[in-house]
């Protein structure tokens, strides 16, 4: 069977399925089975596939016609500037979260060394990021996580960083380690309501870990802020991921624990996505 055969008939399986880049993700899964980017899959339509690779990529598109991620069959996730190592079990990074990496590096005008920690590092790919590109950052990353600390160690050994940067598993409560200049989080913040109606493919592979936030979608992003308020150095600024519609509940939140809001900042779809603050 040739190319232009197999992605018609992957074409058709996911098509009954309703997903909505069909086209794309056929030819980003025959991509990863032959090794080419997506031009040389356009320009080989007629290329004849050994039965391996064949079998191969009808084994992926059927994991992805049950609704299983692009970037866990592929294993991988472009953010911001860099490629991440992706594994089953680990946050899949978000466009929307690079507002994050944004704020900090606008915060860092001076070029001044700083010592940051990222509670929930998952793949690494928000303190990884922000460590690439600034020579005078010291990472620190925690997670409860292992196979999130494990992950976040080979992409920190992938990007050259490694000698920049930490990884502990532990539980946020029970973590001490030295006092920060700058402190980064995307904690769960999906309430009980709003996560039994999340997309099927992010509900039904993404770690629950990773997104539920409790009744509210509050539970851990309190935890995040009370126990900042003791890691932070004063004058130290929190930068913490929210979610659309939690914005004033977190303010209240932070103000509480002695933290004064800088600003709000809204993603590429104009909702609220981070508030940056700093410790009085």
């Amino acid at each position: 069977m040739n190319i232009e055969t197999a992605l018609r008939q992957a074409q058709n399986i996911l098509n009954n399925k309703n997903f909505k880049s069909v086209n794309l993700d056929c030819e980003i899964l025959m991509s990863k089975v032959l090794d080419e980017d997506r031009k040389y899959i356009i320009l080989n339509q007629k290329k004849n596939l050994e039965k391996f690779k064949l079998d191969y990529f009808k084994s992926l598109v059927e994991q992805r016609s049950f609704g299983k991620p692009i970037a866990y069959l592929l294993e991988k996730k472009d953010f911001w500037k860099s490629e991440f190592l992706i594994k089953k079990g680990v946050l899949i990074p978000r466009p929307d979260t690079e507002v994050i990496i944004e704020q900090a590096l606008k915060l860092n005008k001076n070029r001044l060394r700083q010592r940051i920690l990222d509670i929930g590092v998952g793949s690494g790919c928000i303190l990884l990021s922000l460590l690439k590109e600034e020579k005078n950052f010291y990472g620190t990353g925690i997670d409860i996580s292992a196979k999130c600390i494990s992950l976040s160690k080979i992409n920190a050994q992938r990007l050259g960083l490694i000698n920049r940067v930490k990884f502990f598993k532990s539980d946020i409560d029970n973590f001490s380690n030295g006092k920060y200049d700058l402190i980064i989080s995307n904690p769960p913040y999906i309430n009980k309501y709003d996560f039994k109606y999340l997309d099927k493919d992010i509900a039904n592979f993404e770690p629950k870990l990773a997104l539920y936030g409790g009744l509210d979608g509050l539970s851990e992003i309190r935890k995040v802020i009370k126990k900042s308020s003791e890691l932070i150095k004063k004058n130290g600024k929190l930068i913490l991921e929210i979610g659309f519609d939690q914005k004033n509940k977190v303010k209240n939140l932070l103000i509480n624990k002695g933290f004064y809001i800088n600003k709000v900042v809204k993603d590429l779809a104009k909702n609220d996505r981070c508030i940056v603050c700093t410790k009085i």
